[in-house]
Parts: C-alpha cells; sequence; structure tokens
C-alpha cells in the first residue's frame, strides 16, 4: 500500500501532546507497556498485519513541521523546551511489538513513556482505517451524510425548543474514525453547519488546518503512571493531579475521574483541587449518577457547580448528549466530546478498540478493574485504623 494513512505527527489528540509535555518534565525516564485490545467479538487483523506494520514503519518518517511548531508555541501551555524536544522528535516503530498468538493478535509497544505514548492514537488511527478498507471496501458515504445531517437537524431543533441552553460539541473522532478524509469531511460539515455549537476538535493537525481550537487534558495514563511512582495507591490520585496543576499552572484543567472509580476519585478531590481544576470529565458509567455526584461534591465543598464544567466523552450520541445537556446545563457548564458517532457512523460497525498502558516500571497499573478498586479500599482502610 502507497498511501500512508499518518502523514503528520500532529494528527493526534492534543491530551497525547500535553501528557508528552508533562511526562518529559517530570518522568523523562519511566518505562512502560502498553497492550492493545480489540474489544468487538470475532475480529480478526491477522490478514491486515503486514499492512499494519508498513504503515507503523511510515510514521518513523515523520518529524514536526516548523509550521506545526509554530501552532504549538502558540498555545499558552507549551513551553519553548518542549518546543525544541519536539524538534527533533522521532517515532521508533521498533518500540511496537506484533505478534501472531494462535488465533489472535497482541500488539505491545514498550519504552520510555514521553517516548512511546504518542503511539497509542497512531495505531489505532491506523488500525481502523485499515480495517475499514478491507472490511468496507464501498463505504456508504451518502448514508454517512444523510446520518451526519440528522444529527445536525436534531441539534437545531433541540436549540429551537431552548433558547436559553449552551450546547457545546467538540470533535473527538481520531482513534476510531472510518478514515482521515472522512473526519475532515465531518468537520467542515460541522464547521459549516453548527458553528455556535462546535468549540474545537481534540486532533491538533485539524485544529491548525481548520482554524479550530483544540482541545484536551489528560487520559488514564496519566493517572495509571503514578500507581507505580513509589506512593501507595491511595495517594496515586491526588499526586497526579498535584503533578498536573505544578506544571501546567491553572490552565488545561479538566480532570479525569473514571481511572479506580468516581467514588474514589470524589474522596481525593478535595477542595483544594476543586477548586483548583475547571471541571472533570466522565468516560465511563451511568453519566446521570455521575453527575449528581459530581454537583453534590460541588455544593459540599461550597463550590457554585454554574462555575464549574461537566465534560462527558464515554460512547456519546447526539440523542444521549443532547438529553444531558437539557437535564444539567442549568445547574453546571456541560460540555460533549463525540467521536465514534460522528468520524464512523456510516451504517457500518465501527472498531471498538483501545491501546492501554498495563505496566510502569516492571509495576502492573490498574484500570477500572475490581481490583484496582479493592486495593484503593483495604489502602485507604489502613490510614484510618
Amino acid at each position: 500500500m502507497d498511501e500512508r494513512i499518518i502523514t503528520s505527527l500532529a494528527d493526534t489528540d492534543l491530551y497525547k501532546i500535553t501528557m508528552q509535555q508533562a511526562a518529559l518534565h517530570h518522568y523523562p525516564a519511566l518505562q512502560t507497556t502498553w497492550l492493545y485490545d480489540c474489544r468487538n467479538p470475532g475480529v480478526d487483523l491477522r490478514p491486515i498485519l503486514p499492512e499494519i506494520r508498513e504503515q507503523i514503519a511510515h510514521v518513523a518518517a515523520l518529524q514536526y513541521t516548523e509550521e506545526e511548531l509554530r501552532f504549538l508555541s502558540g498555545l499558552s501551555y507549551i513551553k519553548p523546551d518542549f518546543i525544541d524536544f519536539l524538534r527533533i522528535f522521532r517515532m521508533n516503530p521498533d518500540a511496537v511489538e506484533i505478534r501472531e498468538t494462535g488465533e489472535k493478535v497482541d500488539i505491545r509497544v514498550h519504552g520510555t513513556w514521553c517516548h512511546r505514548g504518542k503511539w497509542e492514537i497512531y495505531i489505532l488511527s491506523i488500525i481502523s482505517e485499515i480495517y475499514n478498507r478491507r472490511t468496507y471496501p464501498d463505504p456508504n458515504y451518502e448514508e454517512g451524510r444523510r446520518r451526519l445531517r440528522e444529527k445536525v437537524a436534531m441539534v437545531k431543533e433541540f436549540l429551537r425548543r431552548n433558547p436559553s441552553i449552551i450546547f457545546r460539541l467538540i470533535e473527538f473522532g481520531t482513534r476510531r474514525r472510518f478514515s482521515k478524509a472522512w473526519q475532515e469531511e465531518v468537520l467542515g460539515f460541522l464547521m459549516e453547519s453548527l458553528p455556535e455549537c462546535l468549540v474545537g476538535t481534540s486532533n491538533v493537525d485539524m485544529a491548525r488546518r481548520f482554524g479550530l481550537r483544540p482541545f484536551g487534558t489528560f487520559a488514564h495514563e496519566w493517572l495509571q503512571a503514578h500507581q507505580a511512582t513509589g506512593v501507595r495507591l491511595v495517594e496515586s490520585q491526588k499526586l497526579a493531579l498535584d503533578v498536573w496543576s505544578r506544571e501546567y499552572r491553572g490552565e488545561l484543567g479538566i480532570a479525569l475521574t473514571d481511572v479506580i472509580n468516581m467514588d474514589a476519585f470524589l474522596r481525593d478531590f478535595d477542595r483544594y483541587f476543586a477548586k483548583l481544576f475547571d471541571g472533570a470529565r466522565h468516560d465511563s458509567g451511568d453519566p446521570y449518577e455521575w453527575t449528581e455526584k459530581l454537583l453534590a461534591h460541588y455544593r459540599k465543598l461550597h463550590i457554585d457547580p454554574r462555575t464549574k464544567y461537566a465534560v462527558f466523552s464515554d460512547s456519546l450520541d447526539f440523542p444521549r448528549a443532547l438529553d444531558l445537556c437539557a437535564r444539567f446545563e442549568p445547574q453546571i457548564m456541560t460540555s460533549f466530546g463525540i467521536g465514534t458517532n460522528l468520524t464512523n457512523d456510516l451504517g457500518h460497525t465501527a472498531l471498538n478498540h483501545v491501546l492501554k498502558m498495563i505496566e510502569v516500571d516492571g509495576q502492573a497499573v490498574a484500570n477500572q478493574t475490581l481490583r484496582a478498586k479493592k486495593a484503593y479500599a483495604r489502602t485507604r482502610s489502613s490510614l484510618t485504623t
């Protein structure tokens, strides 16, 4: 295959860059392992492994252009020394290990966090696009456009019926997009048809080229990594929040809440952090229950929730996002990061896949598992006995 899928290192989510800067400054030697997981039953990636390997090798030839670096330099939270780092930064495909184990494919990434963490979005985008090309050689773009127009009409009708409510939409669809070209078409259509709602995109390259604001703070890996930095699990979330606040000094203030669970997060999200951070992001579980807990937490701390943000990003579609907006926007500012339902909704089944950090410096890290919750409860109990 001659056509390259990833043609720019900026073709990634902003939070991969912001976490890379923080990792470089605070944990430059931290060693990590990442594991690919496809959650769709029956998907066989073995026939497309040669193409996957070829596309991963292409990424090694890329470097940030001066135009891209100027764009990043214009973001107030990106620091000059990090720009110098990015100027010489390269991706190393040798860090990506791909093996066939029976009928399954095992994909892992190994190496220093600040050098290897960026592979996540590139690998997911590559696999998604190759799989879609092979599985759906004649994609129904007209059906995709019809669905997109239907979603826009739904938003416009919602705004007509609720003129006092603000609906903030962020395009979050890079990792599971049908293709880069389709993501660009979707984003362009949203800019034309919903300019009053579209506040930006998570994709840095498209934010630069389309004149949009890039959005993102940190992901699960940021909190996971702090489980292996020498502190007890019960202290890891506070450490992660503290290091992030020291790195960004009040900017990029949306905290992800679900690495252990919401209750554990709120125990650590005390008045200091609740006042310091601009809000929180939902990425798993019941969003209604989550928001009620967040509202109650702010009120218990005597913080007006209307000064804070609740950001929703868990497998959202437009009916759910609009319902959440109608219910909670009067109580707290809301934003909605919609990904797959925008960039891979042509009537086909999208890949539901992830590449997650599983090990740091030889120590396993937990993410939304019963083991993590029990371990957190045990360590917390030991502090009070």
